[in-house]
């Protein structure tokens, strides 16, 4: 099973027991972080859900393995002939997570209920 998440303004096709790096989040090692932003649950050999704009009910668990930074980008500001040089550098700082679960079982809990409404109204009339 995958699902595409959303977070830090990128999405992230990830699977259980992926190790992935993204924008930093709050936490330390070893938290749990829940991502309830799911934007596509598939499985192989199956049609993908795909949400509107997320699933309802799925939810994907990761815990974070470390907290650390990018590599240095440098930035140079440059004009000829003025002696005009300046020099920055920046590095970004990332979460690693390792994904633990991916549970769409309350998204197939909604359905049902839905349906289940759906048939009572049906009844009724």
């Amino acid at each position: 099973m995958y699902a595409v998440i959303r977070t830090g303004g990128k999405q992230y096709r990830v699977s259980k027991d992926d190790v992935i790096e993204i924008e930093r989040l709050e936490g330390k090692v070893g938290d749990k972080v829940k991502f309830d932003e799911v934007l596509l649950l598939g499985e192989d050999g199956k049609a993908p859900k795909i949400g509107a704009p997320t699933v309802s009910g799925a939810s994907v668990v990761a815990e974070v393995v470390e907290q650390t930074r990018a590599d240095k980008v440098t930035v140079i500001k440059f004009k000829r002939r003025k002696n005009y040089h300046r020099t920055k550098g920046h590095r970004q700082h990332h979460t690693v997570l390792k994904i633990t679960s991916i549970a769409a079982k309350a998204a197939a809990k909604a359905k049902a209920k839905a349906a289940k409404a759906e048939t009572e109204d049906k009844n009724e009339e």
